[in-house]
């Protein structure tokens, strides 16, 4: 019995020591939602090309420039934050703006201002945790 009761708190103790990194790589952050800036938890496993909520990284913008999710809670198709990255690069000769939704990304795109290239090699998971 004293074997099993030390080989337990052995098991829990080792655990514990495996699970302090994944704690300790837990992070906030804020994204832009249709305009409005949205908090996130950044949990520390990455689904690489798993995402499926869009999500842009806009690689030369203004300062201030956040990602900027496509979806949210309450915006309909959202799948808790499992982001399907792209890049959003202003084009040559294109004075960077900020963007603060998918629809600017988009019409952005359209006007030729911004290239968007997927990036399914960065796709990770951060749900949105408030408005």
């Amino acid at each position: 019995m004293r074997r099993l009761i030390v080989l337990v708190a052995i098991t829990g103790a080792a655990a514990l020591l495996g699970a302090a990194p994944a704690l300790a790589s837990t992070g906030k952050g804020d994204l832009f939602l249709n305009g409005q800036v949205v908090g996130t938890v950044v949990t520390p496993a990455a689904t690489p090309h798993g995402g499926i909520d869009p999500l842009y990284e806009v690689t030369n913008g203004v300062p201030g420039q956040l990602g900027i999710a496509a979806a949210g809670p309450g915006t309909g198709d959202y799948h808790g934050g499992r982001w399907a990255v792209s890049a959003v690069t202003f084009n040559q000769g294109v004075p960077p703006v900020l963007l603060t939704s998918a629809a600017a990304v988009q019409a952005a795109a359209t006007a030729g201002e911004v290239t968007v290239t997927a990036d399914p090699g960065a796709d990770f998971r951060c749900p949105i945790t408030r408005p």
